[in-house]
């Protein structure tokens, strides 16, 4: 699927709870070849705004040999190596410092984009600029535990972005066995990546975008019995994509990223039947837990270049199977979202259009 480096770059921003109407822009998302150079220039800018107002510092701990103490004194480190001789004291200490993991992570990030042979020379030596201005920050190599390790707080709000575009690179770099260097793995191929992307795009985008609704992924009890109790513990957790509520409805919504959206022979295509069922009983579940509401279905998938648009009523339930085009021009897209939970006038008729 190819999709426009400006619509990736809008999931990107839904997915990660950052989305500005004028981001995209700011970054110079239309100057942009593709997405390892988007993510370099969004990552070279956010750093060159930090080092304006000063990195966020925080409190290390450093134990230091000292002719004045101060902190907590070591007895135990003096007495070993008889500093005290030497005119020194050991003292651990808290110190001030902008070597925190989030701007080491901020430093790795760059240095890693600064060999990558996917970037544009120049912003290769854009990249490499501000990491030696990040002179006080240690290089680390980093790891996928890290990014779970770092700590922001409102006062360091402005790094969130940064560490995702950070998170983002680090999974998607490739060592570059010609070269040295590393080398970008397009993330529209890794659809494990790109399912959970696009179905927290779905979810913040109706949470922000959709007026009276309520957006979340909610886990569903089962309405099961067992003669023994114990065997219920072996049923799985029944999680949704997207539950959409306001007042007396609801939409439950699946989020599919499948390079072909409907299976089955060249002539006899079908809706994925593993995706119906799902569908179907997380349906059921609703209604019984919530007999008063008005419930329907939605599955979801993203094309380029195909419409289709399926209407169902199963067990009386409305279900809806649908695609978008991110390939579209992004206003496209918001519009068919919305009208996918809204519609302007009800459809007459299921109808699928397929473009070569």
């Amino acid at each position: 699927m190819t999709i426009p480096v400006r619509n990736i770059y809008y999931l990107l921003l839904y997915a990660w709870g950052h989305f500005k109407s004028s981001g995209v822009i700011d970054v110079g998302a239309d100057q942009s070849p593709d997405l390892p150079n988007l993510l370099s220039k969004v990552l070279n800018d956010g750093i060159h705004r930090l080092l304006r107002r000063g990195l966020d510092r925080g409190y290390v701990e450093v134990t230091e040999e000292t002719r004045s103490p101060r902190g907590k004194l070591r007895l135990d480190v003096m007495t070993k190596q008889q500093t005290m001789l030497r005119g020194f004291a050991v003292c651990d200490l808290d110190e001030l410092t902008a070597d925190v993991l989030h701007n080491q992570v901020l430093k790795a990030s760059l240095l890693s984009l600064g060999a990558c042979a996917d970037v544009e020379k120049g912003l290769r030596h854009e990249l490499m600029t501000s990491a030696r201005r990040m002179a006080g920050v240690s290089s680390i190599r980093l790891s996928s535990d890290l990014f779970h390790r770092v700590q922001l707080t409102r006062n360091t709000s402005q790094y969130g972005l940064l560490m995702r575009v950070c998170e983002l690179v680090f999974h998607t770099l490739l060592p570059d066995a010609k070269g040295g260097g590393s080398k970008f793995r397009s993330i529209l191929e890794d659809e494990t990546r790109m399912s959970a992307l696009f179905e927290d795009f779905l979810r913040n985008f109706y949470r922000s975008e959709l007026s009276g609704y309520s957006a979340t992924s909610e886990i569903m009890p089962w309405f099961a019995h067992a003669d023994d109790e114990a065997d219920l513990a072996y049923l799985p957790i029944m999680k949704t994509d997207i539950s959409l509520r306001s007042g007396a409805r609801t939409i439950v919504a699946d989020a599919k990223y499948y390079k072909e959206v409907l299976a089955g022979g060249r002539y006899e295509l079908k809706v994925r039947s593993d995706h119906l069922y799902q569908l179907s009983t997380y349906l059921a579940h609703v209604r019984k837990k919530e007999p008063g509401q008005e419930v329907s279905g939605l599955l979801i998938y993203p094309t380029k270049d195909q419409s289709l648009r399926l209407n169902y009523r199963l067990l009386e339930v409305p279900v809806k199977i649908a695609t978008i085009d991110l390939g579209a021009e992004w206003p496209e897209i918001h519009a068919e979202l919305i009208e996918l939970i809204e519609p302007v006038a009800e459809p007459t008729s299921a109808k699928f259009d397929h473009m070569a």
